[in-house]
């Protein structure tokens, strides 16, 4: 194994222990100056667009996503490219938002008068707060660092650190300001793990139509089983005259009648039916049904309407489908 006191290791604890630091040092000069900012997004009837060039530009770009991931409709302007054409992005009603870490990167500095005179306002991440892009910004967000993690000092590693965990209190105090909820989050990321479990419901991938065996009361084993097989369910729901639901009639019920009664094919689904089933309204959310499915221990219930008629049956597969699990 190697040693704890290699030179590596000692050099990476060192630039951990830099970055650490400087995010300590931040969290004092998130002030009135961060509030404003927030008070001018929230204000904005446009976009969150984002500039940085070199590695603050990789840092203007993740913002821009997280602040799209929460429903701040927001988009990273290269600046090299919006001298050449892409300024014309820029609308009034927007917001940008620049990250220079000196405040003199060329590329931005030559594009404020132009941003000045669309009418979009604007808000720096800068660590000099006497530069032309201070001069230039409505509101100014301290970001200033003491030294780089890089041992010559030249590598932007604490300062991108530092723009980042900024650009993550921005976009998070304008979560809670918002009031978003989890749902309101999973609305933006449909593909992802937690969409599925937030947005998908139990209609959406229950078993219906042929895929649904219901069958009566009186109906007889045989014929139910053929049912189930034709179906390719585990299941079949049982309903009375009407067509509300008396029961469930599994593969449960029959591996114990079996036990128990001759002539199994010729009785009545009624009289070895599972009665009272769980079961579960269309409209609530599949993650919610894994979790009744989990409980109380069972593989398959029928999904009911409001007047209990079984329109669907969700088996534990079509939740694993479905990604849910």
């Amino acid at each position: 194994m190697p040693s704890v006191n290699s030179f590596m290791i000692q050099t990476a604890r060192e630039v951990v222990k830099v970055e650490r630091d400087a995010l300590t040092r931040l969290i004092p000069r998130i002030d009135g100056c961060f509030e404003k900012a927030c008070g001018l997004l929230l204000k904005s009837k446009g976009r969150v667009i984002l500039m940085g060039m070199g590695k603050p530009g990789f840092i203007a770009q993740k913002i821009s996503a997280t602040l799209s991931s929460i429903g701040v409709p927001s988009l990273f302007l290269h600046p090299a490219e919006a001298l050449h054409g892409d300024l014309g992005r820029v609308m009034k009603d927007d917001v940008l938002i620049a990250l220079s870490n000196s405040g003199h990167t060329e590329e931005i500095v030559k594009l404020l008068p132009f941003v000045k005179k669309i009418g979009a306002r604007l808000i720096s991440f800068t660590g000099n707060p006497h530069s032309p892009l201070a001069k230039h910004s409505d509101v100014v967000l301290d970001v200033r660092v003491e030294k780089e993690a890089c041992p010559l000092n030249l590598a932007p590693t604490a300062s991108t650190t530092v723009m980042l965990a900024m650009g993550d209190a921005l976009s998070l105090a304008l979560f809670q300001k918002k009031g978003l909820k989890k749902e309101d989050f999973a609305f933006y990321h449909p593909g992802g793990n937690l969409g599925r479990k937030l947005l998908l419901k139990v209609k959406d991938i229950m078993r219906a139509g042929r895929q649904n065996p219901v069958v009566p009361e009186k109906m007889k084993i045989r014929e139910v089983l053929y049912r189930i097989t034709r179906a390719r369910a585990g299941s079949a729901s049982v309903v009375d005259a009407r067509g509300k639901l008396k029961g469930i009639f599994t593969d449960g019920d029959l591996r114990r009648c079996l036990k128990k009664r001759e002539f199994l094919l010729q009785v009545p689904v009624q009289e070895v039916m599972t009665r009272n089933p769980v079961t579960i309204d269309p409209e609530r959310l599949a993650a919610e049904a894994l979790e009744i499915l989990r409980t109380r221990k069972i593989d398959e219930m029928p999904v009911i309407d409001r007047a209990k008629r079984p329109i669907g049956l969700l088996d534990v597969q079509d939740l694993l489908k479905a990604g849910i699990l």
